[in-house]
């Protein structure tokens, strides 16, 4: 066991008691969350900025982070949204040099702790046998366990949590071209910014709106169609938005929806989501569509899906895609509505490019259903 007392050291606590010291590096503190892992090798400031980890405590499998430092034009949103970072190799130097501030200083600036120099491969077999469970890190501060057991018990679950009002925008805003040739509401549960890059550069202009507008404050910019960001939290627990969602995909107009936004697609038409033991998080997951019989290699951060028996036995539901890797239900669109939806993230930011052509998919219905409502 580590000398908790050196100035570098580091305490995880985990839900089940489990107990690992290691270095600390960013903030000093105390910090909770829900534990969860991502099997990406590159793209950590990405990852780290994705608002769809906002809440959760991230261990990257990947053993060096932070060797080329930070950008700020690779942020995916305004701040940092994990709650803290657990990883093998942290490197507070960084060797790149277009870099405007390496991952420690990056971290620190945004007051997020690091635990590091632990074994991260036996810490994942532990969320892989026991599933997603809350833990807490300690760095800088004189050691406490009773008190670090009793704030532990404290932390909500996040089956049942709504934290999508927590992240998404406070005001309404434009983005994109205001020449382009299609408009899109997009309904910012976290959205991230190389999403709303995709969209501009498929020819669409977007008003984002904050998580609990109405349909009827979008519906009066009468746009050509919604999109449904990805975010984090259990989608089960957002009644406003599943009401929401229901007058959206009823409005006759086309909607694309990812992550947390296909989710609420799919529970606006009865169809039930479930919290996994672990979830899909990395840039490697193999996904097939059913539609043309190819595969791609996706990018996915989600602890939540629909349910199997639920999608097949609704008479709307026609499933597109399907997980290679455990057959969850990867994609779906709504039988005689131009609506469809995904669970990864066709931006892959970071990742491959093999789903960017479901933008080009939802530029195509906005042009087969504007054209035809002009007819």
């Amino acid at each position: 066991m580590q000398d908790f007392h050196k100035k570098d050291s580091a305490l995880l606590m985990l839900e089940d008691g489990t107990i690992l010291y290691g270095k600390g590096g960013g903030a000093k503190g105390i910090s909770t969350g829900e534990l969860c892992f991502n099997t990406g090798l590159t793209g950590y400031q990405e990852i780290f900025t994705d608002p769809s980890y906002f809440g959760q405590i991230l261990v990257t499998t990947h053993i060096h982070i932070g060797n080329y430092g930070t950008i700020n034009s690779d942020n995916e949103s305004n701040n940092v949204n994990i709650s803290g970072l657990i990883c093998k190799k942290y490197e507070k130097m960084c060797f790149r040099n277009k870099t405007d501030l390496s991952l420690d200083e990056f971290l620190i600036h945004n007051n997020i702790i690091v635990i590091h120099d632990i074994d991260t491969r036996n810490l994942v077999k532990i969320i892989r046998n026991k599933g997603a469970m809350n833990c807490l890190i300690a760095y800088g501060i004189q050691l406490n366990l009773p008190l670090y057991k009793k704030m532990l018990n404290s932390i909500p679950k996040m089956e049942g949590q709504e934290l999508a009002s927590k992240i998404t925008t406070k005001s309404i805003y434009y983005y994109g071209n205001i020449k382009s040739e299609y408009r899109v509401a997009v309904l910012d549960l976290g959205i991230k910014n190389s999403i709303l890059k995709n969209l501009s550069n498929n020819d669409i202009y977007m008003k984002v709106f904050p998580a609990k507008s109405s349909f009827e404050e979008m519906e009066k910019w009468n746009p050509d169609g919604y999109f449904i960001s990805n975010g984090p939290g259990d989608p089960s627990s957002m009644e406003y938005a599943i009401k929401n969602v229901t007058k959206i995909i009823n409005s006759n107009k086309v909607v694309f929806g990812i992550c947390l936004g296909y989710q609420l697609i799919a529970l606006s038409m009865g169809i039930k989501t479930y919290k996994m033991c672990n979830g899909h998080r990395g840039v490697n997951h193999p996904v097939k569509n059913l539609e043309n019989g190819l595969s791609e290699i996706t990018t996915q951060n989600h602890g939540f899906a629909i349910d199997y028996e639920s999608a097949i036995s609704n008479k709307n539901c026609i499933i597109t895609h399907i997980n290679l890797n455990d057959n969850t239900i990867e994609g779906f669109k709504i039988k005689n509505k131009p609506v469809f939806s995904v669970q990864y993230h066709p931006e892959s930011s970071p990742g491959p490019n093999d789903s960017l052509y479901l933008f080009k998919q939802f530029l195509n219905l906005l042009k087969i259903n504007k054209k035809n409502n002009i007819i």
